[in-house]
């Protein structure tokens, strides 16, 4: 238990540091707007760029409610279609009627669909459970709901600092593994994992799935996943570990058996039922596609977010562009934010390829998440996502075995984490 009781002290003290640390920064520093890291973000960040985003102006745990934060608040409280959250209207322009209640009888806004469609339910649906209870403090609906996401958040990446160090004790020791759940936490981009974003939830969720699998207990495995695959889209990729682990028990040498001997005395899975359970994440995944949600989200990441699957082409066209720019050096905003950037994807790529020989399973897994996540669209957020590969973090703990590199990455990640917690607290886009 001394392992146990040691993470989740380093997890308290992080996430009340890393909160404290936004209020002082935001009570303390008054920044230069309008944000011109990207070309969007200048006309995004400009004077009353959050006029009628209800969902954005809650003064309450402000610090960590920021972008696409306003869809799961949304989500949670109003549901998909709450009017309140942005939407997308024939002439393709976003509005809310939180300020115009006439609004509803617009046709235009009747024949418009919700933002909040692009985001996947079950982080808001957690919110709203644990909102249940938190309204014993009396306040508003919105800052409650703020307070739940935070909670869900920090909840979840402590479950995956656990798993984490579950899954490299053997191959990493004590040391090693306590060196990896560390790593996750003040990773650059490791104070999303605290904020209303789903981050924290998909990591302790995805990385869970990943410690049972290792441990054989398929139920737990296959509900796990299929929490991820219904928080985050590349959680269906945990079909991949899941399968090379079914494939290698030989199952499917047997799976001819009938269906009356899947269970075995109520609780043993028979071959055919492991089956079941190895590709759970992706028939979840299967029926939300093709359910009213999946088809509005399809609607929404193309027609708004310019977003889809694997489109290679573009994202590498797209990425050589930014590149190009970055070393153009015309835009110092733009250079600094894209270091971050090909930073986080340099690590995810090397990470991915060097785990796939010690941990196949999670090496296969990490690599489908930032390949995915990379092709996607437009380049931006690959060191966020990066979080959802748990190779990076088993990769950076076994370099950290070397005192300088620990000492040297240490003090990197915690300074360009401070950064960015801080932009992110002043609405700055950060990932």
């Amino acid at each position: 238990m001394k392992p146990v009781r040691t993470i989740v002290l380093i997890w308290f003290s992080w996430a009340l540091i890393v909160l404290c640390f936004q209020a002082w920064a935001t009570a303390r520093i008054d920044p230069k707007y309008p944000d011109r890291a990207q070309e969007w973000t200048t006309e995004f960040t400009e004077e009353g760029y959050q006029e009628g985003h209800v969902y954005l102006l809650e003064p309450f745990m402000n610090n960590q409610v920021a972008w696409d934060s306003e869809y799961y608040l949304a989500i949670a409280i109003g549901g998909y279609d709450d009017p309140r959250s942005p939407h997308l209207t024939p002439t393709g322009v976003t509005t809310s009627v939180a300020n115009d209640p006439g609004a509803e009888s617009n046709s235009n806004f009747r024949d418009s669909i919700s933002l909040s469609y692009a985001f996947f339910p079950f982080y808001p649906l957690m919110i709203r459970f644990f909102s249940y209870p938190l309204q014993i403090l009396g306040m508003n609906p919105i800052a409650t709901a703020t307070l739940a996401g935070v909670i869900v958040s920090a909840l979840g990446v402590l479950l995956g600092m656990l798993s984490l160090y579950d899954l490299t004790r053997d191959t990493l020791g004590e040391d090693g593994a306590l060196r990896a759940a560390f790593y996750l936490i003040i990773f650059p981009t490791g104070f999303f994992l605290i904020q209303v974003y789903t981050e924290g939830l998909f990591v302790g969720l995805a990385f869970s799935c990943l410690a049972m699998l290792k441990r054989k207990q398929w139920l737990l495995a296959a509900l796990l996943g299929v929490a991820a695959t219904l928080t985050r889209a590349v959680g269906v990729t945990l079909a991949i570990p899941m399968a090379i682990t079914w494939i290698r028990m030989g199952d499917w040498v047997d799976i001819d058996l009938e269906w009356r001997q899947i269970f075995h005395r109520g609780t043993a899975l028979r071959p055919l039922g492991r089956a079941l359970l190895a590709f759970s994440p992706l028939i979840a995944f299967g029926i939300w596609k093709f359910s009213y949600l999946g088809l509005a989200f399809d609607y929404i990441e193309s027609n708004y977010f310019g977003r889809g699957f694997l489109s290679l082409g573009f994202a590498f066209f797209v990425w050589a562009e930014a590149f190009r720019t970055m070393l153009s050096g015309t835009n110092p905003q733009y250079t600094a934010y894209y270091l971050t950037e090909f930073l986080g994807l340099a690590i995810g790529m090397i990470a991915c390829i060097a785990t796939i020989r010690t941990h196949p399973e999670i090496g296969w897994f990490s690599l489908a998440v930032v390949l995915i996540s990379w092709g996607s669209g437009p380049a931006q957020g690959i060191h966020r996502y990066v979080l959802g590969a748990p190779a990076v973090f088993i990769t950076l703990a076994r370099w950290g075995a070397n005192p300088v590199f620990d000492r040297t990455w240490t003090i990197l990640s915690i300074l360009l984490m401070g950064a960015l917690a801080m932009l992110f607290a002043f609405d700055m886009w950060v990932a």
